[in-house]
């Protein structure tokens, strides 16, 4: 039941997300005096709507997306188009039925007359939505829940030193040297507070002190039961993997994991919680949006990977792309996860930042400069009022409107390729999935 729970609230924050992100084209076009005959949530089969004034409200189908429909996004031919004919009648049929849904006396209405800052401005908006939403999401966490984050406390001591390249095993074996952190005597519920001459506060100042400590024997502080504790540590030189900043292990062109020589003491950290100030959330906004960039850059590759894992069985990181069956299972796992100890607050401020995340994806993906993406648009409008100025400075007559539905073909087949990708996500979910909680 409460794997079903997690589910049940993931998709309602999806569908309120992409409700939400066309809002955020809605206002500014019928601020600006664009006509929207239609605002939809979902494609397909319409299965409920009602009409506010010029507008249509509606919610269809299949809940994987939304559209706001603007009247007379394309401007009238000013050029013969060429190209092979089913190009041409294809981007021929859709000017026409932009501009049939002009009426007369309303030519002032069409999207295509509107200015270059006003066109940006409704294309803009959706993604901002989506930032907004992020934003309140990680605000509620920081401040209401804490964020959680390793600690200098440990959780767990490792009693041997295992190859890196055996990291899957758990057990020692005899010829695995001791772990220097069990030589010492440190023990779970331990607290380092200071290593070598460096005082300790952080998970991130520990890791990088016994990092750099490699080979050399130093102090180390720790409080047990209130007292202060001071041992000698020698971390051992050893190669271990070259991981993100979200700590996701990286691999070569090959396949093959990255490692480095560093030291190596045989410590995790426990995780606390941590109530964080209001200016921690541009912070995450900036991770989030950094990892969702990584993954933008590197899809191709990522969705051969996706690929093998789902015809050839092998393993999903971590940092897998996931689609909307993956997000689901994601949630009902935090809702149900024993690791979470069923703790309301936990699992709803994971639940926050799973959808506060979603949204910087949605945010950033949007923005990718292709059409049929909102990107693609406000990448149109850059070149229509960098064509104006232009020719405004070289004081040559207006070029007039940039043809837009010229770009059609190459929308049809961005829709193509990312109906392609959603499909394979959605296969891959069901048979190998992501799953963060094991």
């Amino acid at each position: 039941m409460e794997y079903l729970v997690g589910v049940l609230i993931i998709v309602v924050g999806l569908l309120l997300s992409i409700a939400l992100h066309e809002v955020g084209h809605l206002v500014p076009a019928q601020r600006f005096g664009v006509r929207v005959p239609q605002y939809m949530v979902g494609f397909g089969p319409t299965l409920w709507s009602w009409t506010r004034g010029e507008t249509e409200y509606g919610i269809k189908a299949i809940p994987l997306g939304g559209y706001v429909r603007l009247v007379g996004m394309y401007p009238p031919q000013s050029r013969p188009v060429r190209g092979p004919r089913a190009v041409r009648e294809l981007i021929s049929s859709a000017r026409e039925a932009s501009l049939e849904e002009i009426r007369p006396g309303e030519e002032h209405r069409a999207f295509y007359r509107l200015s270059t800052p006003k066109k940006i401005v409704i294309m803009v908006g959706g993604p901002a939505m989506n930032l907004v939403i992020a934003a309140v999401m990680f605000t509620v966490v920081v401040l209401a829940f804490g964020v959680s984050q390793p600690s200098t406390q440990l959780a767990d001591i490792s009693q041997c030193v295992v190859p890196v390249t055996s990291e899957s095993r758990t057990e020692c074996l005899d010829e695995d040297p001791p772990a220097p952190a069990a030589a010492a005597g440190l023990q779970p519920g331990d607290t380092v507070v200071a290593i070598g001459t460096m005082k300790v506060t952080t998970w991130d100042e520990l890791s990088a002190a016994i990092a750099q400590a490699g080979g050399e024997t130093v102090a180390l502080s720790y409080e047990r039961d209130g007292e202060l504790v001071t041992t000698s540590v020698t971390p051992l030189v050893t190669e271990r993997p070259v991981t993100d900043r979200f700590g996701v292990p990286q691999y070569d062109d090959q396949g093959q994991l990255r490692t480095e020589p560093r030291g190596f003491l045989g410590v995790a950290p426990a995780y606390i919680t941590v109530h964080q100030p209001l200016t921690q959330v541009p912070h995450m906004l900036g991770q989030s949006f950094a990892g969702t960039f990584d993954v933008i850059l590197s899809l191709p590759q990522r969705m051969v990977d996706v690929w093998h894992a789902a015809f050839g069985g092998e393993e999903r990181g971590l940092d897998s792309p996931v689609g909307v069956v993956g997000v689901g299972r994601i949630a009902g796992d935090i809702t149900s996860a024993d690791q979470l100890d069923g703790e309301l607050a936990a699992q709803t401020q994971q639940l926050l930042l799973l959808i506060g995340s979603l949204n910087v994806a949605l945010c950033a993906f949007n923005l990718i400069p292709l059409p049929p993406l909102d990107g693609g648009h406000v990448a149109g409008a850059l070149y229509e009022g960098a064509r104006r100025s232009v020719a405004r400075l070289r004081g040559r007559r207006d070029p007039g409107n940039a043809d837009t539905a010229r770009l059609l073909p190459l929308a049809y087949g961005v829709f193509v390729l990312l109906a392609g990708m959603g499909l394979l996500l959605i296969y891959a979910d069901l048979v190998n999935p992501v799953r963060l909680i094991q």
